[in-house]
């Protein structure tokens, strides 16, 4: 008799008070963590494939209610890390190996998917009335889909929670059940010590931890997209000298025309902000910037800038993959 009633105490335990464990139930148990909660502090693993690609980042977010988030994203290949920020003036995505940051005018991150925030997950989970769930072992499992609208391949997630409602694992599969994204959770805290100069970019941005990018004055290598749509040709290159570098300019015609600039990033000495339109755009081994029609990002000392008058951002994605893989953040 003393086994069972062990044994049903613990079933009580992690059923939440012997109620019903469903995916109903398990859903408002995390929504009302999160109302109770002022915030949350997550420490993580992010890989992303591409192809035969495989990209690892280290993830750190921060979120204070309502609408303050900081996302350090460094790259364990280069550690090279960015931060993708929001506070009272704005959104901005901070390279501080360059001194230099976008600020948007964007309603980053709502209200789409984002693995390494909390709130989008249940934001998720309550949008998909169609969600599939199931108790693990010691946790809880959901399968539902996920919210990309401008990476259409992106069509479903498993979300691994557990029992006390912390993420432990989130899986991003494609159309072919292919897992292209994963997010492990090493750290998550309800409720930290935050306040908002902890959002404040010249703080953030003066850290002593982060390594400048040797600057260069030349393009040694140029770089030509793998991909090119059928019918597009390279008609023309031209390199020309600017200020502090190089600038290389190649123009693609054809059906598909587009026009694709390389140029030597520039290093400021002082925090430079530069406002520009977009969204942040999460590619493989960077943070860029997308609008309807371009794609830009700054990689391995070399800025990109990827335009046409006649292609849409989606169409622009293979060629920028090509030369360095992209994922949306948006």
């Amino acid at each position: 008799m003393k086994k069972i009633i062990c044994f049903l105490l613990v079933v009580c335990i992690f059923t939440s008070g012997c109620g019903k464990t469903d995916s109903k139930n398990v859903v408002n148990r995390f929504k009302k963590k999160m109302n109770q909660s002022s915030g949350y502090q997550i420490k993580g693993k992010l890989s992303i494939q591409n192809n035969d690609e495989v990209y690892h980042y280290d993830v750190e977010a921060f979120h204070k209610k309502d609408h303050y988030y900081k996302v350090a994203l460094t790259n364990t290949a280069n550690n090279h890390t960015q931060i993708i920020l929001k506070n009272d003036e704005g959104v901005y995505v901070l390279t501080p190996a360059l001194n230099k940051s976008f600020r948007f005018q964007s309603d980053w991150p709502y209200p789409h998917s984002q693995v390494y925030l909390l709130d989008a997950l249940l934001t998720d989970l309550e949008n998909d009335s169609e969600k599939k769930f199931q108790v693990e072992k010691d946790h809880y499992v959901f399968q539902l889909k996920c919210n990309y609208p401008t990476n259409s391949k992106f069509v479903r997630q498993k979300l691994e929670f557990s029992s006390d409602l912390k993420p432990e694992k989130i899986s991003v599969y494609d159309s072919n059940d292919v897992e292209v994204m994963t997010m492990e959770f090493k750290k998550v805290k309800y409720s930290p010590k935050l306040s908002k100069e902890d959002f404040n970019i010249e703080d953030i941005m003066d850290k002593k931890s982060y390594e400048k990018v040797q600057e260069t004055s030349s393009i040694e290598d140029i770089i030509y997209p793998l991909f090119v749509p059928e019918g597009t040709k390279l008609i023309g290159e031209e390199k020309i000298e600017k200020t502090n570098g190089e600038r290389v300019i190649m123009n693609y015609d054809g059906e598909k025309s587009f026009l694709l600039v390389e140029e030597t990033a520039d290093v400021f000495d002082e925090l430079t902000i530069i406002p520009t339109s977009g969204e942040p755009y999460f590619l493989m081994d960077t943070l860029g910037i997308m609008t309807n029609n371009s794609l830009s990002w700054t990689s391995g000392g070399i800025d990109y800038y990827l335009v046409s008058d006649v292609m849409s951002s989606q169409e622009l994605v293979p060629v920028a993959q090509s030369i360095s893989g992209i994922v949306s953040m948006k």
